[in-house]
Protein backbone atom coordinates (compact mmCIF):
# COMPACT_ATOMS: atom_id res chain seq x y z
CA UNK A 1 0.00 0.00 0.00
CA UNK A 2 1.32 3.32 -1.12
CA UNK A 3 1.86 6.08 1.79
CA UNK A 4 1.33 9.41 1.55
CA UNK A 5 2.20 12.43 3.90
CA UNK A 6 -0.79 15.22 3.71
CA UNK A 7 1.38 18.38 4.80
CA UNK A 8 0.04 20.53 7.52
CA UNK A 9 1.55 22.55 10.26
CA UNK A 10 1.61 22.64 14.11
CA UNK A 11 -1.46 24.59 15.03
CA UNK A 12 -3.09 21.39 12.70
CA UNK A 13 -1.55 18.30 13.50
CA UNK A 14 -4.44 16.72 12.36
CA UNK A 15 -5.55 18.87 9.47
CA UNK A 16 -8.30 21.52 9.58
CA UNK A 17 -11.38 19.32 9.52
CA UNK A 18 -12.10 19.98 5.92
CA UNK A 19 -8.77 18.36 4.41
CA UNK A 20 -9.26 15.76 6.79
CA UNK A 21 -12.11 14.49 4.97
CA UNK A 22 -8.67 13.16 2.50
CA UNK A 23 -7.69 10.38 4.67
CA UNK A 24 -10.67 8.06 4.89
CA UNK A 25 -11.44 8.84 0.84
CA UNK A 26 -7.43 7.70 0.13
CA UNK A 27 -7.53 4.62 2.71
CA UNK A 28 -10.86 3.49 0.24
CA UNK A 29 -8.77 3.66 -2.70
CA UNK A 30 -5.86 2.17 -1.21
CA UNK A 31 -3.79 4.78 -0.25
CA UNK A 32 -2.69 5.24 3.05
CA UNK A 33 -2.19 8.79 4.09
CA UNK A 34 -0.60 10.09 6.96
CA UNK A 35 -0.87 13.90 8.57
CA UNK A 36 3.09 14.94 8.71
CA UNK A 37 4.23 18.50 9.93
CA UNK A 38 5.97 20.43 7.19
CA UNK A 39 8.04 21.93 10.43
CA UNK A 40 8.52 18.85 12.53
CA UNK A 41 12.55 17.70 12.41
CA UNK A 42 11.70 14.11 13.22
CA UNK A 43 9.82 13.08 9.87
CA UNK A 44 11.54 11.32 7.22
CA UNK A 45 9.75 12.83 4.15
CA UNK A 46 11.96 10.49 1.87
CA UNK A 47 9.85 7.52 3.09
CA UNK A 48 6.29 9.01 1.44
CA UNK A 49 5.47 7.89 -2.03
CA UNK A 50 4.28 11.32 -2.41
CA UNK A 51 3.74 14.49 0.34
CA UNK A 52 0.72 16.59 -0.50
CA UNK A 53 0.47 20.06 0.50
CA UNK A 54 -2.68 20.76 2.24
CA UNK A 55 -2.74 23.13 5.57
CA UNK A 56 1.05 24.39 6.48
CA UNK A 57 -0.41 27.61 7.07
CA UNK A 58 1.63 29.17 8.96
CA UNK A 59 3.95 29.59 6.28
CA UNK A 60 3.56 33.48 5.77
CA UNK A 61 5.91 34.11 8.77
CA UNK A 62 8.26 31.40 7.73
CA UNK A 63 8.35 31.42 4.12
CA UNK A 64 12.21 30.97 3.65
CA UNK A 65 12.02 28.11 5.80
CA UNK A 66 9.04 26.73 4.23
CA UNK A 67 10.61 26.57 0.63
CA UNK A 68 14.22 25.34 2.36
CA UNK A 69 12.08 22.30 3.04
CA UNK A 70 9.94 22.00 0.12
CA UNK A 71 13.60 22.01 -1.77
CA UNK A 72 14.13 18.52 0.09
CA UNK A 73 11.27 16.99 -0.01
CA UNK A 74 11.70 14.26 -2.78
CA UNK A 75 8.47 13.72 -3.90
CA UNK A 76 6.05 16.99 -2.94
CA UNK A 77 2.60 18.03 -5.06
CA UNK A 78 2.52 20.96 -6.08
CA UNK A 79 6.48 21.19 -6.86
CA UNK A 80 8.69 23.19 -4.66
CA UNK A 81 9.15 25.67 -8.07
CA UNK A 82 5.45 26.42 -7.94
CA UNK A 83 5.33 27.24 -4.15
CA UNK A 84 8.25 29.78 -4.17
CA UNK A 85 6.23 31.72 -7.57
CA UNK A 86 2.75 31.17 -5.87
CA UNK A 87 3.39 31.86 -2.19
CA UNK A 88 4.33 35.32 -3.41
CA UNK A 89 1.32 37.34 -4.71
CA UNK A 90 3.69 39.20 -7.04
CA UNK A 91 2.82 36.16 -9.54
CA UNK A 92 -0.24 38.57 -10.50
CA UNK A 93 2.04 40.89 -12.65
CA UNK A 94 3.12 37.63 -14.11
CA UNK A 95 -0.57 36.56 -15.00
CA UNK A 96 -1.57 40.09 -16.43
CA UNK A 97 1.66 39.78 -18.46
CA UNK A 98 0.04 36.64 -19.43
CA UNK A 99 -2.95 38.58 -20.62
CA UNK A 100 -5.04 37.13 -17.88
CA UNK A 101 -6.81 39.92 -16.37
CA UNK A 102 -6.51 40.43 -12.82
CA UNK A 103 -7.40 42.80 -10.09
CA UNK A 104 -5.10 46.01 -10.56
CA UNK A 105 -2.07 45.73 -7.90
CA UNK A 106 0.01 48.28 -6.72
CA UNK A 107 3.62 46.87 -5.14
CA UNK A 108 4.55 48.97 -2.37
CA UNK A 109 8.31 47.57 -1.27
CA UNK A 110 9.93 48.35 2.08
CA UNK A 111 12.49 51.07 1.67
CA UNK A 112 10.63 53.47 -0.85
CA UNK A 113 8.16 56.06 -0.13
CA UNK A 114 4.61 55.07 0.47
CA UNK A 115 2.24 56.41 -2.27
CA UNK A 116 -1.25 55.72 -1.04
CA UNK A 117 -4.00 56.52 -3.14
CA UNK A 118 -6.38 59.34 -1.17
CA UNK A 119 -9.57 58.84 -2.65
CA UNK A 120 -11.63 55.90 -2.78
CA UNK A 121 -11.42 52.20 -0.90
CA UNK A 122 -8.81 50.44 -1.15
CA UNK A 123 -6.98 46.50 0.39
CA UNK A 124 -4.13 46.78 1.77
CA UNK A 125 -1.95 43.36 2.33
CA UNK A 126 1.36 41.95 2.71
CA UNK A 127 2.41 39.84 -0.61
CA UNK A 128 3.22 37.32 1.30
CA UNK A 129 0.25 36.18 3.51
CA UNK A 130 -2.82 33.58 3.96
CA UNK A 131 -6.31 33.38 5.34
CA UNK A 132 -6.57 36.71 5.31
CA UNK A 133 -4.09 37.56 7.89
CA UNK A 134 -2.58 41.35 7.90
CA UNK A 135 -5.36 42.57 5.20
CA UNK A 136 -7.64 45.45 5.97
CA UNK A 137 -9.98 47.47 3.81
CA UNK A 138 -9.45 51.18 4.10
CA UNK A 139 -11.68 54.39 2.56
CA UNK A 140 -9.02 56.61 1.74
CA UNK A 141 -11.43 59.83 1.88
CA UNK A 142 -12.51 59.05 5.58
CA UNK A 143 -8.66 61.26 7.13
CA UNK A 144 -8.79 58.61 10.28
CA UNK A 145 -8.85 55.16 7.80
CA UNK A 146 -6.25 57.47 5.76
CA UNK A 147 -3.62 57.37 8.62
CA UNK A 148 -4.93 53.81 9.60
CA UNK A 149 -4.06 52.73 5.87
CA UNK A 150 -0.51 54.26 6.41
CA UNK A 151 0.27 52.61 10.27
CA UNK A 152 -0.45 49.49 8.35
CA UNK A 153 1.93 50.02 5.75
CA UNK A 154 4.68 51.82 7.95
CA UNK A 155 4.08 48.47 10.22
CA UNK A 156 4.48 45.74 7.96
CA UNK A 157 7.51 47.63 6.23
CA UNK A 158 9.23 47.59 9.61
CA UNK A 159 8.90 43.95 9.13
CA UNK A 160 10.57 43.74 5.66
CA UNK A 161 7.51 43.05 3.79
CA UNK A 162 5.93 44.21 0.62
CA UNK A 163 2.60 45.53 0.57
CA UNK A 164 0.33 45.34 -2.21
CA UNK A 165 -2.96 47.78 -2.69
CA UNK A 166 -5.59 46.85 -4.78
CA UNK A 167 -8.65 48.69 -5.45
CA UNK A 168 -11.76 48.01 -3.35
CA UNK A 169 -14.14 45.97 -6.00
CA UNK A 170 -17.71 46.61 -4.80
CA UNK A 171 -19.75 44.05 -6.04
CA UNK A 172 -17.97 41.25 -3.28
CA UNK A 173 -20.49 42.88 -1.11
CA UNK A 174 -23.24 41.95 -3.28
CA UNK A 175 -22.25 38.69 -4.53
CA UNK A 176 -18.49 38.19 -2.63
CA UNK A 177 -16.10 36.18 -4.72
CA UNK A 178 -16.16 33.13 -6.69
CA UNK A 179 -13.46 29.92 -6.37
CA UNK A 180 -13.40 27.16 -8.58
CA UNK A 181 -11.31 24.34 -7.87
CA UNK A 182 -9.15 22.38 -10.86
CA UNK A 183 -8.13 18.32 -9.33
CA UNK A 184 -5.72 16.82 -11.54
CA UNK A 185 -6.14 19.53 -13.69
CA UNK A 186 -9.86 19.14 -14.19
CA UNK A 187 -12.64 21.56 -12.84
CA UNK A 188 -14.27 19.82 -10.18
CA UNK A 189 -16.27 22.38 -7.95
CA UNK A 190 -17.15 25.91 -7.09
CA UNK A 191 -17.96 27.60 -3.76
CA UNK A 192 -19.11 31.34 -3.15
CA UNK A 193 -17.57 32.87 -0.35
CA UNK A 194 -18.85 36.08 0.93
CA UNK A 195 -16.56 39.46 1.71
CA UNK A 196 -14.01 38.97 3.80
CA UNK A 197 -13.08 42.03 5.07
CA UNK A 198 -15.16 44.88 6.73
CA UNK A 199 -12.74 47.25 7.50
CA UNK A 200 -8.87 48.30 8.75
CA UNK A 201 -7.06 45.50 10.14
CA UNK A 202 -7.83 44.92 13.94
CA UNK A 203 -5.72 42.03 14.22
CA UNK A 204 -6.82 38.59 13.85
CA UNK A 205 -6.17 35.31 16.75
CA UNK A 206 -6.35 32.85 14.49
CA UNK A 207 -4.32 31.56 11.06
CA UNK A 208 -7.50 32.14 9.10
CA UNK A 209 -10.46 34.30 8.86
CA UNK A 210 -13.94 32.68 9.55
CA UNK A 211 -15.78 32.76 6.09
CA UNK A 212 -19.20 32.44 4.76
CA UNK A 213 -19.67 29.82 2.25
CA UNK A 214 -21.84 28.24 0.02
CA UNK A 215 -21.88 25.74 -2.88
CA UNK A 216 -22.50 27.34 -6.63
CA UNK A 217 -22.05 26.42 -10.02
CA UNK A 218 -19.71 27.82 -12.51
CA UNK A 219 -20.34 29.13 -15.95
CA UNK A 220 -18.52 27.98 -18.55
CA UNK A 221 -17.07 32.04 -19.32
CA UNK A 222 -15.55 31.50 -15.35
CA UNK A 223 -14.35 28.37 -16.17
CA UNK A 224 -12.59 29.02 -19.22
CA UNK A 225 -10.99 32.22 -17.67
CA UNK A 226 -9.78 30.20 -14.50
CA UNK A 227 -8.20 27.54 -16.78
CA UNK A 228 -6.66 30.08 -18.39
CA UNK A 229 -5.11 31.25 -15.16
CA UNK A 230 -3.71 27.88 -14.31
CA UNK A 231 -2.40 27.47 -17.55
CA UNK A 232 -0.18 31.00 -16.80
CA UNK A 233 1.15 28.98 -13.53
CA UNK A 234 5.13 27.81 -14.33
CA UNK A 235 4.78 24.08 -13.61
CA UNK A 236 8.30 23.45 -15.47
CA UNK A 237 6.29 20.88 -17.55
CA UNK A 238 4.44 18.97 -13.80
CA UNK A 239 0.65 19.13 -14.04
CA UNK A 240 -0.63 20.88 -11.29
CA UNK A 241 -1.91 18.23 -8.46
CA UNK A 242 -4.79 20.81 -7.40
CA UNK A 243 -5.63 24.40 -7.81
CA UNK A 244 -8.16 27.19 -7.00
CA UNK A 245 -8.61 30.25 -8.81
CA UNK A 246 -10.55 33.31 -6.98
CA UNK A 247 -12.74 35.44 -8.90
CA UNK A 248 -14.54 38.51 -8.94
CA UNK A 249 -16.72 40.97 -10.42
CA UNK A 250 -15.60 44.14 -11.46
CA UNK A 251 -16.33 47.25 -13.45
CA UNK A 252 -14.71 45.92 -16.79
CA UNK A 253 -15.80 41.96 -16.32
CA UNK A 254 -14.96 39.22 -14.69
CA UNK A 255 -11.34 39.29 -12.37
CA UNK A 256 -9.23 37.05 -11.17
CA UNK A 257 -8.21 37.85 -7.59
CA UNK A 258 -5.92 35.03 -6.92
CA UNK A 259 -4.65 31.70 -7.77
CA UNK A 260 -4.17 29.57 -5.27
CA UNK A 261 -1.58 26.66 -5.99
CA UNK A 262 0.95 26.35 -2.92
CA UNK A 263 -1.65 25.46 -0.09
CA UNK A 264 -5.24 26.45 -0.95
CA UNK A 265 -8.28 25.55 0.51
CA UNK A 266 -10.64 23.02 -1.86
CA UNK A 267 -13.70 23.42 0.33
CA UNK A 268 -14.23 19.27 0.14
CA UNK A 269 -17.55 19.62 2.59
CA UNK A 270 -19.38 21.70 -0.03
CA UNK A 271 -19.22 19.22 -2.29
CA UNK A 272 -19.37 15.78 -0.70
CA UNK A 273 -17.62 13.41 -3.57
CA UNK A 274 -14.52 16.18 -4.04
CA UNK A 275 -12.39 14.04 -1.60
CA UNK A 276 -12.62 11.14 -3.79
CA UNK A 277 -11.61 13.19 -6.72
CA UNK A 278 -8.69 14.37 -4.89
CA UNK A 279 -8.11 11.11 -4.03
CA UNK A 280 -8.66 9.84 -7.23
CA UNK A 281 -5.98 12.56 -8.24
CA UNK A 282 -3.13 11.62 -5.63
CA UNK A 283 -4.10 8.17 -7.33
CA UNK A 284 -3.06 8.66 -10.56
CA UNK A 285 0.00 10.70 -9.38
CA UNK A 286 1.50 7.95 -7.71
CA UNK A 287 0.46 5.53 -10.79
CA UNK A 288 2.31 7.76 -12.84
Amino acid sequence: MPTVAIVTCDALPELDPDEARLLPALRESGVEAVPAVWSDPRVDWSEFDLSVIRCPWDYPERRDEFLAWSRRVPRLANPAPVLEWNTDKRYLVDLAAAGVPVVPTTRLPPGGGIALPSVGEWVLKPAVGAGSRNAGRYVMDDPEQNRQAHEHVHRLHRGGATVLAQPYQPDVDVNGEKALMFLGGTYSHAIRKGAMLDGPYRGMESLYKSERITATTATDAERDLAARALAAVPTDGVPLLYGRVDLVESAVGTVVLEVEVAEPSLFLGWDPPAAHRVAAAITARLAG
